[in-house]
């Protein structure tokens, strides 16, 4: 799509007033660009069915900057929000869609990233079905927040619950850890270096729910480790399951220009973020089988088992060091990578 037939290049105020320039805006960029049943009626919300039970997921997106390498905050925001339906143990159908924007922000690069909300919705199999859009004066805000709210159908053979997990359990995580974060640091103001390292923001749903079909209940939980990163999520679990984790240094797939980059900025990447990686702790009976299926996936080719639950050391988790010894992972503590989502 391109700025033709739009009368003004910016976002403007007017296009926030519920007047002729905002239904401007939306029937010529929002409704054309997700042309679909639902959000054709114009109403304030929509009317769906469902069969049996729902999850249901918001999130909002800040990262800054708005375009980087791999993506953009309009993928990044579909696929959070599928990504979060999909570790409930959802198939995710069903979008909400709103846009903050401030005033200035060039009208080809809103566009670019409502159709990049658009491809990602495509490739996730999910419909934008109802939204918002607001414009904030200029300075008020940073370029374009958005927020999206995710509906999905609970998989049937979905039990997914800390408190299945037991002592023995094995933890996988199915890709290399800490790209996005690397890749949003790479870029920021003052900070910039060079890298070729890109996001791995993309939809995980479809491995997740090909997992739940074979192995059921053997999942105990599924968990995407986005902000404070593999450590803090695994340290949130040790809390809320009164058990200790054990994880191996030298079983984390991460990638040689990742690990540079972190020791640039001395960063250690189980805290970075992540966007297309998940972490899945199943029952030890099925840990061979479940690898071997994740390797199936071109999502998951680089999957590893990377530690177990054990009644050791409960509440928290320790790490056993590439070079023999043993080191506490505590959470993260204050903001490390600013504005990552």
């Amino acid at each position: 799509m391109d700025t033709k037939g739009l009368r003004f290049d910016a976002i403007n105020l007017g296009h926030g007033s519920g007047g002729i320039m905002t239904r401007d805006l939306l029937d010529k960029v929002i409704f054309s660009t997700f042309d679909n049943a639902y959000l054709n009626q114009k109403h304030d919300g929509a009317i769906v069915k469902f069969d049996g039970e729902i999850a249901i997921s918001t999130d909002s997106f800040v990262v800054s900057p708005v375009f980087f390498k791999g993506g953009n905050i309009g993928e990044l925001a579909v696929n959070g929000t599928v990504n979060d339906v999909a570790m409930c143990g959802a198939i995710p159908k069903y979008l909400s869609l709103a846009f903050i924007v401030e005033e200035g922000l060039k009208m080809e690069e809103f566009i670019q990233i409502v159709e990049s909300v658009k491809s990602a919705a495509d490739e996730s199999g999910v419909q934008i079905i109802t939204g918002d859009t607001k414009v904030v004066e200029r300075g008020k805000g940073d370029k374009i927040f958005i927020n999206t709210t995710g509906f999905g159908e609970v998989h049937p053979k979905a039990n997914i619950s800390s408190t299945n997990i037991k002592a023995g359990d094995m933890i996988f995580v199915n890709g290399y850890i800490a790209q996005h974060g690397m890749a949003i640091m790479s870029q920021r103001e003052g900070l910039e270096f060079e890298s070729t390292i890109v996001s791995d923001t993309t939809n995980i749903n479809f491995m997740a729910m090909n997992l739940l079909d074979k192995f059921g209940e053997k999942i105990h939980l599924f968990r995407d480790p986005t902000r404070g990163g593999v450590a803090s999520v695994l340290s949130e679990i040790a809390t809320d399951i009164g058990m200790g984790i054990s994880i191996n240094e030298n079983d984390f797939p991460l990638e040689k220009q990742v690990v540079a980059a972190c020791e640039i900025l001395g960063l250690d990447p189980l805290y970075v973020a992540n966007e297309g990686v998940f972490l899945s702790i199943v029952s030890a009976d099925v840990a061979t089988e479940f690898l071997a299926e994740m390797k199936k996936d071109p999502k998951g080719i680089n999957s590893r088992c990377i530690g177990a639950v054990t009644l050791e050391h409960p509440n928290k988790v320790v790490m056993n060091s590439s070079i023999g010894g043993k080191r506490m992972v505590s959470p993260l503590i204050g903001e490390q990578l600013p504005r990552i989502c």
